[in-house]
């Protein structure tokens, strides 16, 4: 095993990459789906369908981008220069995407909601993916790649849990009640921080092990490689459920506050609880080098599975102390999950490389790709089963709506978990692992 190590600016700069991005991330998986409806103004069956037109395109774009970062020659490499070229537009995107032009007619403001949020995407995708991309090219140390994932997830994670926390009160500062004032000010705050960090991970990163001999096949044989890599298409769907799982709850958590408890002021203190995805993060590098990645990933998986049936508990008898215990629990183990996705991709591109194709690009697109598909698919489950069961902003719920509610919140996720554990079973980490170690030495 190589000794490279990484200084601490470079992991700090590389952590803080993550946490940029999630600046705006977390404002579009937990509060973009009520911003549109009960502030913008579009309906929640135009926004289901806002949804999957937005996230089918950001499927083809994350196969796009992977191409792109694959077949780049540059002075700085291949992923590097990718946080250079789309920081700025990235940033002015998720800006406009808040924007509410209360001028324009209806159908207007449709429009406007359509090439902004497409827009955002896009751009998402082009500085979020060279984040997985780089991440093997930085060192071939496996423990250095591990601790880089986990610095990576940590600042990640941290950013989720204050956006999370602080959004609706620094909604409530910009707009002194006046919340479309208030979500453009709380955008452009985070999306002035997020163009610093991006900017700072270009100037800190470098890239090192990229084995030029391999590089830049042809599709044809990327995609041979990809159909015999069964870990990277186990961990493809997995993250794929993970997010699917994500975006039915977060989307939902504001409405259930809001309509079942009657109490939007809960939504920060609820999120508050999501503090202890750090502590299954930090965990991870000392777990996994124990029990290895996959037992890891599935200890997270059932950690996550137990706080979501308590919160289902406490979301039905609607009973706060059993919710906070069980979101308490449930972020410990999805901090298992998502702190080791890309730490996971790392391997399946190194694994991929072992058979004579390296395509960091193609591979990495799989976790934005995984991102997209679920946030979409679980876009239009949560916004579509609200319309059909009736539901009206800004109004006192129907019995029907609350049940749908309650449905996103609690029960669909709670059955996503299990599946998630199944699909991780058919992950061969001995495999992989011998094979990586074979092509190293």
């Amino acid at each position: 095993m190589s000794k490279w190590r990484t200084s601490l600016t470079e992991r700090i700069s590389y952590g803080l990459s993550d946490a940029a991005d999630n600046l705006v991330f977390q404002m579009m998986t937990t509060y973009l789906l009520f911003f549109y409806t009960d502030v913008f103004g579009l309906t929640a069956s135009e926004v289901a369908i806002l949804f999957v037109v937005a996230r089918t395109a950001d499927v083809f774009e994350s196969l796009i981008i992977g191409i792109m970062i694959d077949h780049t020659k540059s002075r700085w490499g291949k992923s590097r220069p990718f946080f250079l070229w789309y920081a700025f537009p990235y940033v002015i995107f998720a800006i406009l995407t808040f924007v509410t032009p209360t001028f324009f007619p209806h159908a207007g403001k449709l429009v406007w909601a359509y090439v902004t949020y497409l827009g955002l995407g896009f751009f998402y995708t082009a500085v979020n993916l060279p984040i997985t991309s780089i991440l093997p090219t930085m060192t071939d140390n496996e423990q250095e790649t591990t601790l880089l994932g986990v610095i990576r997830q940590f600042f990640g994670s941290s950013v989720q849990i204050i956006v999370a926390v602080f959004t609706l009160p620094l909604v409530q500062l910009f707009g002194s009640g006046d919340q479309q004032k208030g979500f453009l000010g709380t955008i452009i705050l985070f999306g002035i921080i997020s163009l610093a960090l991006i900017l700072n991970t270009f100037f800190h990163v470098r890239e090192r092990f990229t084995d030029k001999t391999i590089s830049h096949q042809p599709l044809k044989s990327v995609w041979n490689m990809l159909k015999q890599n069964k870990p990277w298409i186990v961990i493809s769907i997995v993250i794929f459920l993970y997010w699917l799982t994500t975006s039915i709850k977060n989307q939902t958590t504001v409405y259930y506050f809001k309509y079942v408890m009657r109490d939007e002021n809960l939504v920060s203190i609820a999120n508050g609880f999501t503090f202890t995805a750090l502590l299954g993060v930090v965990a991870i590098y000392f777990v996994s080098a124990k029990i290895g990645k996959k037992n890891t990933m599935l200890i997270g998986i059932i950690t996550g599975f137990i706080g979501q049936a308590i919160i289902s508990f406490g979301a039905y008898t609607q009973n706060l102390p059993t919710i906070f215990t069980g979101i308490f629990v449930n972020s410990i183990g999805n901090g298992f999950i998502i702190g080791l996705v890309s730490i996971m991709i790392a391997d399946t591109i190194r694994y991929g490389t072992s058979m004579g194709i390296q395509a960091e690009g193609v591979l990495a697109s799989t976790d934005d790709f995984g991102v997209n598909l679920g946030l979409g698919l679980g876009g239009l489950i949560t916004a579509e089963s609200l319309s059909v069961a009736g539901y009206s902003s800004n109004h006192v719920q129907t019995a029907s709506a609350i049940s749908a509610i309650n449905l996103n919140y609690a029960l669909i996720p709670l059955v996503l978990y299990v599946v998630m554990f199944l699909i991780l079973l058919g992950y061969n980490e001995t495999k992989i692992t011998e094979a990586i170690r074979e092509n190293t030495n």
